[in-house]
């Protein structure tokens, strides 16, 4: 039997350039991940309280009742880094977990997770930007399982229909891809920070043993994808309005990028429209919008 052509929508051609930055942790995901803390006793005495994300950026700033095994961070943060727990990544092992529960009902989705959702069937361009210390190559392989397990046929359908119809429009070389190779063009384009991962910190020129700063991090990851976006648009000659929408649950990174792109980003890059979602607050399924440059509504 003929196998029939590939699907193809050409009316990706004429639709907004819309790109999405999203934070991972009790955004996208309510990951089992745990920080490994001590805490005060009433007596004055230290023993060990693991914590949640959620609860960890609540109580993150309070150096009187918590603080870091032995005094390092590092050892709080140790199964936020690339280790592998019974021969699995732990990352991977805690997104499958996540994802999982959420596919079977057990488990809420975090409230950027349906945007996450409509943003690859859509397929939009969009950045992973997390404070974890995990690779691009992990974080990337983290949202394959997403998306293999998340999306239903129909929508993988869609989704290489409209991916095959931006490489029609503007890069047709790659017309004859496999479907297998028209998600990997497009998983190429993507981008996937861990903002305390070694590479991560060399990229940014930070020496060893500097003290890691998560929302320098992030500023830095967002302008990265920006200057991405950016180039990715002139090289197609495309000469519409860019916009980008950031979602964090995390109220101290949310405050210092809003305060980044108000001060930097928006004079560097004028033409820019920046919308800033809060996401922690569970009254607001879809997050507290902050509309910093332009009036763009984002539906995020």
């Amino acid at each position: 039997m003929k196998t029939p052509p590939a699907r193809i929508n050409y009316a990706v051609a004429d639709r907004d350039l819309k790109y999405y930055i999203f934070d991972w942790d009790d955004n996208i995901l309510h990951m089992p991940t745990s920080i490994h803390l001590e805490r005060r006793h009433e007596n004055g005495t230290w023993g060990p309280h693991s914590v949640s994300t959620a609860v960890f950026s609540v109580i993150r700033c309070d150096a009187e009742n918590y603080r870091p095994p032995d005094g390092v961070w590092e050892n709080a943060f140790r199964d936020f880094r690339d280790i592998d727990v019974d021969n699995e990544n732990i990352f991977l092992r805690d997104t499958r977990t996540a994802v999982d529960r959420v596919v079977s009902g057990q488990d809420t989705a975090g409230p950027s997770f349906e945007k996450f959702r409509r943003t690859l069937v859509e397929g939009r361009l969009f950045a992973i930007v997390t404070a974890r210390g995990h690779s691009p190559a992990v974080i990337r392989e983290a949202v394959t399982y997403f998306i293999n397990a998340v999306l239903t046929p129909e929508e993988h359908a869609v989704m290489l229909s409209n991916i095959r119809g931006y490489i029609a429009c503007f890069d047709p070389q790659h017309i004859e891809a496999t479907d297998e190779e028209v998600m990997r063009y497009y998983l190429d384009h993507n981008k996937y920070h861990g903002v305390m991962s070694p590479d991560f910190r060399r990229q940014m020129g930070q020496t060893p043993g500097a003290s890691p700063n998560t929302e320098i991090g992030k500023q830095f990851a967002i302008k990265d994808f920006v200057e991405h976006i950016i180039a990715l648009a002139r090289q197609r000659g495309l000469s519409k309005p860019i916009s980008v929408g950031f979602s964090d649950d995390d109220k101290g990174n949310v405050v210092a990028v809003e305060d980044y792109v108000r001060k930097e980003l928006s004079m560097e890059f004028p033409g820019v429209k920046f919308v800033v979602y809060y996401t922690d607050d569970p009254k607001l399924p879809s997050g507290r919008k902050v509309v910093v440059r332009g009036q763009l509504s984002l539906d995020i």
